[in-house]
């Protein structure tokens, strides 16, 4: 088994009108698409770990025209919250989706989003059935290979793991020295190199720092358990 990260950039900033209407909100972060599915009658599920306003969320979402049904759960993190949305068929969600089961793929979420309109994505499957769907990939979406290599679940190269921004701001402190001991250069440092504020390189690295330790923590305890 091989795995494919992809960067997929849709025209229209959403892989479903519903998600393009989210990635519209200047108050809220879509953080994470934590499961995605479609049913035999079309359908589909999105299940989101966004964060900021969540009223902002809802009066987005409540009426919108490809909703059939919504939930929300909170989480214990400040101003983090879960959206499960039951939609309607919607591009390019359905086209990806049907690849997926055309050519036999599993989709490993999470799924990140990038600063730039697009998601992370890590697919999984064998060689062949990974290259046949990636030339099936309608033209409309542009299409990144990240990293290709060979599929253990749960030890994934933790960089992939991070966005776009994430990875730029983690490998640029790395490379100025943010981590050394001491540190050569402090947060306002970092803001000035990468053209924005110290409280967004905070917010990069903390999320960064956050999954590459989890996911050190659960490879750790995979290869202790084995």
């Amino acid at each position: 088994m091989r795995y494919f990260d992809l960067v997929l950039t849709p025209k229209h900033n959403g892989i479903h009108p519903l998600d393009a209407e989210l990635a519209l909100l200047a108050e809220v972060d879509r953080d994470a698409l934590l499961h995605i599915d479609a049913f035999g009658d079309g359908t589909g599920v999105l299940l989101y770990r966004l964060q900021g306003d969540k009223d902002a969320v809802l009066d987005a979402v409540a009426d919108h025209e490809s909703l059939i049904s919504y939930d929300v759960l909170d989480v214990d993190a400040e101003n983090t919250f879960h959206l499960y949305c039951h939609v309607h068929p919607g591009e390019p969600a359905g086209t990806l989706m049907a690849l997926c089961y055309k050519y036999a793929l599993i989709i490993d979420t999470p799924i990140e989003f990038t600063d730039r309109g697009g998601v992370l994505v890590t697919i999984v499957g064998t060689h062949d059935m990974l290259r046949e769907a990636l030339k099936a990939i309608p033209e409309e979406i542009n299409v990144s290979i990240q990293q290709v290599g060979k599929y253990s679940p749960g030890t994934r190269d933790m960089l992939s793991m991070l966005t776009e921004r994430q990875r730029e701001v983690f490998e640029t402190a790395v490379d100025m020295g943010y981590y050394d001991i001491p540190r050569e250069v402090n947060q306002g440092e970092l803001a000035e190199t990468l053209g924005c504020a110290p409280s967004t390189v905070d917010e990069h690295l903390r999320k960064a720092e956050s999954k590459m330790l989890s996911a050190l923590l659960r490879t750790t305890d995979a290869e202790d358990a084995g």
